[in-house]
């Protein structure tokens, strides 16, 4: 699933998060609204395939004692190794592409993700990055504030895109107050929000 050699010669990173089994198809977390996006986010992974971009593909996968079910009330959700932890079929065949690396990752935020850190440290002339996935309120938002954070560290000017018509969150007419904070958090960073009609 790892067919890309060089990290250095990519522009552009599009990053698909946490579109796994346990949050669109079965498991305590999972929603199957969610699924709505997934047209939307076809359509973005081959525009960024045809721009030349390296897509990042993060899926949840926790530990079996990961703590991070406690502070979310014991919802364990996506353990390492089961079918909650996999890629939704609808996506899976862009696992297979060249150009993309599929990673795991047990918190919140892709950029806590070993893999992904050394990705985002390798990839140094990335000048865009394009994010999508659920959950908005989480990990879409802790994904995209860490990477915002890490580029600054580096002084690395990185035009970073979250498309709102790609990304969900489960529940998420009763947590409708959490995304509204979210992408008011991201806009603060100078995350653009975007969306087909803009």
């Amino acid at each position: 699933m790892n067919k890309v050699k060089n990290l250095k010669v990519y522009k552009g990173m599009l990053i698909l998060v946490d579109m796994v089994n346990g949050f669109l198809e079965e498991g305590v977390l999972h929603d199957k609204n969610i699924k709505r996006i997934i047209p939307r986010q076809k359509e973005l992974i081959k525009e960024a395939h045809d721009d030349g971009f390296i897509v990042i593909i993060v899926k949840d996968a926790h530990d079996k004692n990961a703590v991070e079910f406690k502070r979310y009330e014991d919802t364990k959700h996506c353990v390492k190794g089961t079918r909650e932890a996999e890629l939704v079929d609808e996506l899976k065949l862009f696992e297979e592409m060249d150009d993309t690396i599929s990673i795991e990752k047990n918190s919140t935020s892709f950029m806590e993700a070993p893999k992904f850190r050394e990705i985002a440290t390798e990839a140094e002339n990335v000048e865009e990055v394009r994010l999508m996935g659920c959950c908005t309120d989480i990990c879409d938002l802790n994904g995209a504030m860490g990477l915002a954070n890490f580029y600054d560290q580096w002084n690395r000017e990185v035009e970073i895109k979250v498309y709102e018509d790609a990304i969900a969150t489960y529940n998420e007419e009763a947590r409708g107050e959490y995304v509204r904070a979210a992408k008011l958090l991201m806009k603060q960073q100078g995350i653009k929000l975007v969306s087909k009609k803009n």
